[in-house]
């Protein structure tokens, strides 16, 4: 009976010590999601496009919005997180800039992933396009 618990135990072991490394390697690989999901916020999208002109504190970031200072600062976190923005701290200021990086990886994988979809697109036009006579006449015959 108590080598029974044991094999649990074990098992449980094995599990609570492979998922959180299945989990690292999961982050690590996916960059891209976590870019996209913090791009996936229109609020965090106006940051980053006000943080495109140049540098800002977080109190500049948050003038145009009707939220709290602490919402705002939720969004940066995100944001952080994603590394699309850098934050230091300048005296009492917290200034946020942009980090390029992010965002040109996702801009590589769309650029991909457009090219093949317009390849796509573009057989199913000559497809369609050589197969247009040939289903008319057929349906002027009925």
């Amino acid at each position: 009976m108590a080598w029974k618990g044991l094999q649990l135990d074990t098992r449980l072991w094995r599990y609570y010590l492979t998922y959180p490394l299945i989990n690292i390697g999961v982050k690590i690989l996916d960059n891209l999601s976590t870019t996209f999901a913090a791009l996936a916020d229109p609020t965090r999208r106006a940051i980053l496009s006000r943080l495109a002109q140049g540098e800002a504190s977080v109190n500049e970031l948050a003038e145009p919005f009707r939220i709290s200072l602490p919402a705002i600062s939720r969004h940066l976190k995100v944001l952080e997180r994603a590394d699309l923005i850098e934050r230091r701290q300048e005296a009492q200021f917290r200034i946020c800039r942009l980090n390029p990086i992010p965002m040109q990886s996702a801009i590589s994988w769309l650029e991909e992933h457009a090219r093949f979809w317009s390849q796509q697109l573009d057989a199913l036009t000559a497809f369609v396009e050589s197969d247009a006579p040939a289903n008319r006449k057929g349906r002027d015959d009925d």
